[in-house]
């Protein structure tokens, strides 16, 4: 299955969560856009986020960042370089 531009909207609000502390939240404004609200209302459905608007994330919601931040770190890395043995 391929990432749809939800999930790639859901994924974007998981990364803007600080994940040295859980005592930092996020908030969605009402003026953002149309879909960064929606997908914040989808993590929060499937109890990632504490609320509808943001919040905090939930120890599943944690572990969906955690990942979901793994995966842009390793995707944003540049290849290493094959080293040629001498």
């Amino acid at each position: 299955m391929p990432y749809t531009p939800e999930l790639l909207e859901e994924l974007n609000i998981l990364q803007r969560f600080d994940l040295a502390t859980s005592q930092q939240g996020i908030k969605i404004h009402h003026d953002a856009s149309p879909a960064v609200i929606a997908a914040a209302q989808r993590l929060h459905a499937k109890g990632l986020i504490s609320l509808a608007d943001g919040g905090y994330l939930t120890p599943l919601g944690r572990d969906a960042a955690e990942q979901s931040q793994m995966l842009l770190g390793i995707l944003v890395t540049p290849p290493a370089r094959a080293t040629q043995a001498a």
